[in-house]
């Protein structure tokens, strides 16, 4: 009798506990929190999750009236579908730009939203091989409302617009234009973009040494795709030079696949801050739950043992998931390490074989005590190839040692191509012994080591 009212008390209790009346967490959660959720979310590459929270900013921002929360979230979300679905993006920022009109508050923000609709308009004209005029009037408009506000910032930023456009019409003289005003008043942060569609430019016009001098005042910094971008189309510029269009295109494979592995570690990092953020809810709703049962049970013991027992349960999930989040984080590290391995292989992969391809280095290759004159051209040659694949490694050098006599640069070429000291006394016309001292004499009087471990080799590897 005592156990069968015992189990009846818990089943009340319980049912007690979960008919207590909750406050929905949405209902109180406001549409400027839900864009801030989405835009972490976005900052941690989870686009996904970003998507259906900036869908709820915006069915949130309705509700309450919020308009400038409103056309912000259509404007991110349209940022967020920009690559997947140019079209449903393009639909969006109209969209933004109909709430805003009607309910307008800083032009600023308005030359925003109408130099991204402008870029989505040329995706879609891009893909679907239309006119550009719709994108062309988006941008215009952004520009002459910056013009007429002075907003030096956004007058770089929709003249780079014009010039992406232009560039794409294959109109590239008018992007050269366009690229050129754009970088007379860009600020610091805004010279990349600049600068990225000034060099396609001139590359896309065959202007070689004005695309390596452009690309070259890019400073990718901690950007791995930009500096991907910048020495892959360095390599275009040195291999079109040689007139090797296949390597070129080889060149381009590559890179695309090194994109793919950047894209599918996206990917994963997605899924699993997606994965994440959804155990976390679960934790809080947990800890919703467990509140409301300590204020239902009153002081019971059975109440007691209940709440005591969730929360041991509660906290050894808990350390299980951190255990489970530390060992995916490690593998994920070790994920992106192999990518970015991959990657150097292949970088490297093809700076060998540019080099190998250059007329200079078969000459350089011959076997045989045969004396070997490279001309003050073939000297220029091979410097230049190296300096566009190796990160402009002499130029820098005869900047930090002007005092360097020319045969020690070209010393220094040779060595950093591997060339051994039989052919190095080949050119020079000297003894091997002689080569050694040579270096000797270099690494101690002008690089100033004294140390017999290091080499030359080494030290040109560490400039």
């Amino acid at each position: 009798m005592f156990t069968r009212t015992l189990y009846i008390f818990i089943f009340g209790v319980l049912l007690t506990a979960c008919h207590q009346p909750k406050q929905d967490s949405n209902s109180r959660q406001t549409a400027a929190a839900c864009l801030e959720e989405a835009e972490a979310a976005l900052a941690n590459d989870s686009i996904r999750l970003g998507e259906t929270l900036l869908r709820k900013t915006i069915h949130l921002a309705e509700e309450s009236e919020d308009w400038h929360t409103n056309y912000i979230a259509y404007q991110r979300l349209a940022e967020a579908l920009s690559q997947s679905n140019p079209e449903e993006a393009l639909k969006l920022m109209k969209k933004a730009l109909a709430v805003y009109e009607q309910h307008p508050d800083d032009e600023q923000n308005k030359v925003i939203l109408l130099d991204f609709a402008g870029t989505y308009a040329a995706q879609v004209a891009y893909t679907k091989e239309e006119t550009y005029d719709e994108a062309l009037d988006f941008v215009h408009r952004a520009y002459d409302l910056a013009k007429k506000n002075q907003m030096t910032d956004l007058m770089c930023q929709t003249l780079t617009s014009l010039a992406n456009i232009a560039w794409a019409k294959e109109d590239y003289r008018q992007a050269l234009d366009y690229a050129h005003q754009a970088k007379t008043i860009a600020r610091e942060d805004l010279r990349p973009g600049t600068l990225q569609v000034l060099a396609r430019s001139y590359l896309s016009l065959n202007m070689l040494d004005s695309a390596e001098i452009v690309y070259r005042q890019i400073e990718p910094g901690d950007d791995v795709h930009l500096a991907y971008i910048v020495q892959s189309n360095l390599a275009k510029i040195a291999l079109r030079r040689m007139g090797a269009k296949q390597v070129e295109d080889d060149i381009d494979d590559a890179f695309e696949q090194v994109e793919d592995f950047y894209y599918k570690a996206l990917e994963q990092k997605d899924q699993y801050y997606k994965e994440t953020l959804c155990q976390e809810i679960e934790n809080q709703q947990l800890e919703y739950r467990s509140k409301m049962y300590g204020r239902t049970l009153l002081i019971v013991i059975i109440s007691a043992v209940i709440i005591l027992l969730v929360v041991v349960l509660a906290l050894r999930y808990r350390i299980r998931m951190q255990q489970q989040e530390k060992r995916q984080l490690q593998q994920e590290a070790e994920h992106q390490k192999t990518l970015l391995h991959q990657a150097n292989e292949v970088v490297a992969f093809l700076q060998n074989f540019i080099l190998e391809r250059t007329e200079v280095m078969e000459k350089l290759n011959q076997s045989g005590d045969s004396l070997i004159n490279l001309k003050p051209h073939e000297w220029s040659e091979i410097e230049r190839t190296l300096n566009a694949i190796d990160n402009n490694r002499f130029a820098n050098l005869r900047e930090q040692y002007p005092k360097m006599q020319e045969d020690d640069i070209r010393l220094c070429i040779l060595t950093r191509l591997g060339i051994s000291n039989r052919t190095i006394g080949n050119i020079y016309c000297i003894t091997v012994s002689a080569v050694q001292h040579r270096k000797l004499k270099l690494k101690k009087e002008v690089f100033g080591e004294t140390n017999p471990d290091v080499t030359l080799e080494q030290i040109l590897n560490s400039k």
